[in-house]
């Protein structure tokens, strides 16, 4: 337990992910899923899920995701949705496509879903179904005709990184061909397969300035046409983002097995046991559990965070990519300049900078299966990986 954070201070969560499943039918190189997954198959029940909803909605919660994996696997999902809405949440589908059918996207509107986020992996067929191992290119178009059918607003996710960066002109493209309202270009994050991958996906710095100006052409090109938001890469930058909004401040995640989490990758930080809703209240494990407290406030901190100016603004940092650049989780994160570990960071950005392109000879890239779930498990266990 954090000491020196009062109990008093800690704000209600806002924003419950469901994570339902674990099990998905791509295998995308970029994937935040644990890289053990394969080790985790129980899934809570239905009855299980509509409790922790109802937990998290009577604590203040109210918009709801479901995500996973691809929460289309759960044949139970337009039950809870239909629960979801009728708490109060604003809902929200991540989804993959693979699995929304007509009859399924009628009942979930029906229920009451108000949102639905489709991903792809890239503009053209051959690198979108490269990327996630499967042939998912025409089924994603025809989801996203779908979509508009049923009069969602369309909302397109793409993960940018090497292979991609430099198509960012024919995705935008192709979104805008779909009527796309909102679009957001997520440059990889290094957590579970992409920090697995990042030999392989991390950009230099050449592509990212290219892809960041095509997309304000595109911008003003389009006005207030479509919205694109373009998330910049952490590794580029010299202060790190507020991850999260501050460890357990605003987001409450729950994973497949009912480990309650606050963020997407914390379960690769080490020493900390995350507490389960089948033995806990969501009340005790947002409020009074170790792990939740563990990174609140500032009496964790180390210097230069401690006495920085800026830590009530990015809370230090990302702990999981601390953990994974410096092998502590509560060291500075090395995105920031002030961090003694900083050129650890310039190090790795310098050595994508001299290998502009993939050859035969890199590190091949692993993708997202049981049986690389299975190989990875006792990395995944230590939270340790070396990606290079």
């Amino acid at each position: 337990m954090n000491a020196n954070y009062a109990p008093q201070s800690i704000t209600p969560p806002l924003w419950l992910l469901a994570e339902l499943t674990y099990k998905c039918p791509l295998h995308c190189v970029f994937c935040y899923n644990p890289l053990n997954y394969a080790q985790n198959s129980h899934e809570l029940t239905t009855a299980q899920w509509v409790d922790v909803m109802q937990q998290a909605r009577k604590l203040g919660a109210a918009q709801l995701g479901f995500s996973g994996g691809e929460p289309l696997q759960r044949p139970d999902l337009e039950e809870l949705v239909e629960e979801g809405s009728r708490l109060g949440y604003y809902t929200n589908l991540i989804t993959s496509g693979v699995g929304l059918t007509e009859p399924r996207i009628a009942r979930m509107k029906e229920a009451g879903l108000d949102h639905i986020q489709l991903s792809f992996q890239d503009s053209t067929k051959e690198m979108n179904d490269f990327l996630s191992s499967t042939k998912t290119f025409d089924l994603k178009m025809r989801v996203a005709k779908l979509i508009k059918q049923y009069d969602y607003p369309m909302v397109l996710n793409v993960v940018l990184h090497r292979h991609n960066l430099d198509h960012v002109g024919r995705i935008i493209q192709m979104a805008d061909d779909m009527g796309v309202e909102y679009l957001e270009l997520a440059n990889t994050q290094y957590y579970g397969w992409g920090l697995v991958n990042r030999a392989q996906l991390l950009p230099d710095r050449e592509q990212l300035v290219r892809a960041e100006a095509v997309v304000n052409d595109y911008r003003e090109k389009f006005g207030h046409k479509m919205r694109i938001f373009f998330v910049v890469p952490d590794y580029f930058e010299t202060r790190p983002k507020a991850c999260m909004n501050g460890w357990a401040s605003v987001f409450l995640g729950i994973a497949p097995d009912g480990s309650a989490l606050p963020c997407h990758a914390a379960k690769t930080l080490p020493g900390i046991e995350f507490p389960n809703v089948t033995e806990h209240s969501l009340q005790h494990i947002w409020y009074d559990s170790d792990a939740f407290n563990k990174y609140r406030g500032d009496g964790w901190m180390k210097e230069p965070c401690r006495s920085c100016p800026e830590k009530d603004k990015d809370f230090g940092g990302c702990r999981c990519q601390a953990l994974a650049l410096t092998g502590d989780a509560s060291n500075a994160d090395p995105v920031c300049d002030k961090s003694p570990f900083h050129q650890t960071l310039q190090d790795i950005v310098a050595a994508a900078q001299s290998k502009p392109t993939v050859t035969s000879s890199d590190k091949p890239i692993v993708f997202r299966t049981d049986a690389n779930s299975r190989a990875l498990s006792g990395l995944a266990a230590t939270g340790q990986f070396d990606p290079e």
